[in-house]
């Protein structure tokens, strides 16, 4: 069994399909529901005994070095390359920090804080299982292993969530790739998953971390936004969005 001891929280997104909200507001710092996305992200992790906490900033950076003030355990690490290049980018500027860690999007909203739990037995992704159709990228497993993984999503198969376990051994060998790649390769195009799911999938044996549909909601756009939380209809009659209101 492996133990992840620090986590790595990717925040650093213009969040364009979440405008109008986050021309003023980073995406992860939207409250729904009347609490920001990622503060359920790091509450989950605190809830789990994670209090070393490394958060990828870019895009309205000054937002987040106000909100870090509220926490003693999170060092938030700036992405130069945001605006020009992939999550790639996100990753291999907090790359190292890899190894016995959990990668997570901060924007999405973690409503089970037992997902987190730091003992995992073999490096992969929170997964859904789905008979339904699905465009979310979805992965095969045989054997208890991953074996492919369709960008396209498709029918019965393990969807892939934001949120995933890394093994010391694995967390160094996805840095050395990560360098190789955007450095060496310069494939900023990307994103990061690409390179164990795509680029590398030999170097890998993932597996897949089993959960609830309703244990992560992910929000991938601003009408998705108002349905889940209404209020927002109502505030949009009329008036512009300040990043003070959303806190």
């Amino acid at each position: 069994m492996h133990k992840a001891d620090k986590a790595i929280i990717m925040a650093a997104g213009l969040g364009n399909r979440m405008r109008p909200i986050t021309e003023q507001i980073p995406k992860p710092l939207i409250a729904v529901q009347g609490k920001r996305m990622i503060d359920t992200v790091v509450d989950a992790l605190h809830a789990n005994g994670i209090t070393q906490i490394y958060v990828v900033v870019g895009y309205l950076k000054h937002v987040f070095e106000e909100w870090v003030l509220q926490y003693e355990d999170i060092t938030l690490i700036e992405n130069p390359y945001y605006q020009t290049c992939n999550n790639i980018s996100s990753l291999y500027v907090a790359r190292e920090h890899l190894g016995n860690c959990i990668i997570l999007d901060g924007d999405q909203m973690i409503y089970n804080p037992e997902v987190l739990n730091p003992t995992f037995e073999a490096s992969g992704y929170c997964s859904v299982w789905t008979e339904e159709a699905t465009d979310e990228w979805l992965q095969t497993v045989a054997d208890g292993k991953v074996i492919s993984c369709s960008r396209s999503g498709g029918t019965n198969g393990w969807q892939l969530y934001s949120v995933s376990f890394w093994t010391k051994q694995d967390g160094q060998r996805l840095k050395d790739l990560l360098e190789e790649e955007f450095e060496r390769k310069q494939h900023t195009d990307i994103y990061w998953d690409d390179i164990a799911m795509f680029c590398y999938p030999e170097q890998f044996e993932l597996t897949v971390r089993p959960i609830e549909k309703a244990d992560i909601v992910e929000i991938d756009d601003y009408q998705e936004l108002l349905v889940i939380d209404k209020t927002y209809k109502e505030r949009e009659k009329g008036r512009g969005y300040e990043s003070s209101e959303y806190k």
